[in-house]
């Protein structure tokens, strides 16, 4: 049961391995693109693919939809980033119930962003986690769990891959295990709320090293901003430096921007409808001034 890209190496990780795979669950196709035509999603194609049987419920509440989830009589149920609620039937459908490969190190972000939240929120430290679902949000017990260093310069979509991959490893050993499963810990909880648009504004007047690990977490989508000439600006990548002055200060052409603590030399950006680029490259056809003010 999965979706998006960061399912793949799960499902084709269990596939290759020579699990019997009844059936798979993904979203709908859903429009997509300028044309706005409908596309299945990463998992579905993966499973149209290799033969395997695809079904894309809108909801799995319906008792006849839960039907059909039982018959399959499958031993588990795989779950990566599938996106819809498991309500009770389902997840107690299966004898070995539903695992989820869950990316980061479970109390700590719960819910629908974890990758993007462990960044934003400068953790050196995370991780994956393969964990027993139950009607809370991600708060089951953990078969396993596996801790990942993160480097300094790796952004949300590096990340998502590292953990992509360790958590398919990791769900292959509990499968092929009998783990069992122990109770998160009640302190230490945090909660990965789903990004908004707000989250992505940035504001000059935090610490340029606050707003570098908020660009590292939203890049390279949807990518943090700041306004200019009406037009959203997105930065990609950014580094901190001992520069200092008004908070949105433009301080040279490179360009660096003072923030409320030190400055931040922008490397990577883009303008509506325009690649991304380098900085450099950018600024030649942009306008940028020192001492422009930024809001």
């Amino acid at each position: 049961m999965g979706t998006p890209a960061f399912a793949l190496p799960t499902i084709q990780a269990i596939h290759e391995a020579g699990h019997a795979i009844v059936a798979v669950y993904s979203q709908p196709p859903r429009p997509a693109g300028r044309g706005q035509k409908e596309q299945r999603s990463p998992v579905h194609l993966y499973a149209d693919a290799h033969g395997l049987p695809v079904y894309t419920p809108t909801s799995l509440k319906s008792p006849d939809v839960q039907a059909q989830f039982a018959a399959h009589k499958a031993d588990v149920a795989v779950v990566a980033a599938y996106g819809l609620l498991l309500p009770k039937p389902i997840l107690e459908a299966c004898p070995r119930g539903c695992l989820n490969v869950h990316p980061s190190l479970l109390p700590r972000w719960r819910g629908a962003a974890p990758i993007q939240r462990t960044l934003m929120a400068g953790d050196r430290e995370t991780g994956v986690a393969i964990m027993q679902m139950e009607a809370g949000l991600d708060t089951g017990p953990v078969l396993l769990s596996e801790g990942f260093s993160i480097p300094d310069a790796m952004d949300a979509g590096a990340l998502h891959d590292a953990l992509a991959a360790r958590g398919a490893q990791l769900m292959l050993k509990a499968l092929a295990g009998n783990y069992t499963p122990v109770p998160q810990s009640e302190s230490g909880v945090t909660y990965a709320n789903k990004i908004t648009k707000a989250d992505c504004a940035i504001d000059w007047r935090r610490s340029a090293e606050d707003i570098r690990s908020q660009i590292r977490g939203l890049s390279p989508a949807p990518g943090a901003f700041f306004m200019h000439q009406s037009e959203p600006i997105k930065i990609f990548s950014a580094q901190v430096e001992n520069k200092s002055g008004a908070p949105g200060t433009v301080l040279d052409s490179r360009p660096t921007i003072a923030c409320g603590d030190g400055a931040l030399l922008l490397l990577e950006m883009q303008r509506p409808g325009k690649k991304r680029m380098s900085a450099a490259e950018l600024m030649k056809g942009f306008a940028l001034p020192r001492h422009t003010v930024l809001v």
